[in-house]
């Protein structure tokens, strides 16, 4: 299967960067959201991304203005999908809202239409049956910043054939991104399964009153060599993204140790999201607006 016009739904911090990627791999690229603000920003935030990769030349001013003439901006789903090749989704960590969109996505793609989660936790096993299509369904996790981090974890469930997984990582190579192929469905997947039991245990930590978080940030640094903390890593990617994904995990799995920590919970209630709001765990100069 060849792969020519992607569709990407969801421009937030994860969306509009894929869909980025995709327009410099050179595919027809079509960003999709409900908000024509959040496109807006989207738009002006990549700008303002590619300036600094031509200043540092990274890409030349000729291939970002090209990456620009193959990315297009709409509010309109049907409008985004109707000859997309791959879509990707990048909407809210809600397994009943992704449903849904999976749902419409199924009713207005080409029945040769691949369709794709981001999710950071949820399997597409979970999504598969909200289409007449499960064979071509799929995660496709790219990690935050995509346009940053070099790893996608393409996730094969029992469902998905072996044609969609291997034009998933096609696609994936394409747009320059490390994939790596995992032939079974774990909540979570692999990166973030250790990420979570690191930042759990660092919010035990916390909570038991043993050290402070800049403390447990700092030992995670200088001891352990992380590039960051857990705690200013939570605030890097969100407040409520961590909480979403906790809150998915502990309704799959009805165990309460999986059940978002107190602290987020306060933080959520506090609209105290991280680096997007200026204040999370830490405070910040300004908002940065995803």
């Amino acid at each position: 299967m060849t792969i020519n016009k992607l569709a990407v739904v969801g421009a937030g911090s994860m969306g509009h960067q894929i869909a980025m990627l995709g327009a410099l791999a050179g595919y027809e690229t079509k960003l999709q959201d409900i908000s024509q603000e959040s496109l807006e920003k989207a738009e002006a935030k990549l700008a303002g991304i590619m300036d600094k990769w031509v200043k540092k030349e990274k890409i030349s001013q000729a291939a970002r203005e090209e990456a620009f003439t193959r990315l297009h901006f709409t509010t309109g789903l049907k409008q985004a999908v109707s000859d997309a090749d791959l879509v990707i989704e990048a909407v809210v960590e809600k397994l009943d809202v992704k449903r849904q969109v999976f749902a419409e996505l199924d009713e207005y793609a080409p029945s040769h239409t691949i369709l794709a989660t981001n999710s950071s936790t949820i399997v597409s096993s979970l999504i598969a049956d909200a289409t007449s299509r499960p064979e071509k369904v799929c995660n496709m996790h790219f990690f935050f910043p995509p346009l940053v981090m070099d790893c996608v974890e393409v996730v094969k469930g029992e469902h998905t054939s072996e044609e969609t997984a291997a034009v998933a990582m096609k696609v994936c190579e394409e747009m320059n991104r490390t994939a790596v192929l995992l032939q079974k469905e774990i909540s979570g997947f692999i990166a973030n399964r250790i990420l979570f039991a690191i930042q759990k245990e660092a919010m035990s930590l916390y909570e038991g009153g043993y050290a402070d978080y800049e403390d447990i940030d700092k030992i995670a640094k200088k001891a352990l060599n992380h590039p960051i903390g857990p705690f200013k890593l939570m605030d890097l990617s969100g407040i409520d993204v961590g909480y979403y994904v906790m809150q998915q995990q502990y309704e799959e799995t009805g165990d309460p140790n999986d059940r978002p920590s107190k602290t987020l919970e306060d933080k959520m209630k506090a609209g105290e999201l991280g680096r997007k709001t200026g204040k999370g765990f830490y405070t910040y100069d300004s908002p940065v607006k995803s």
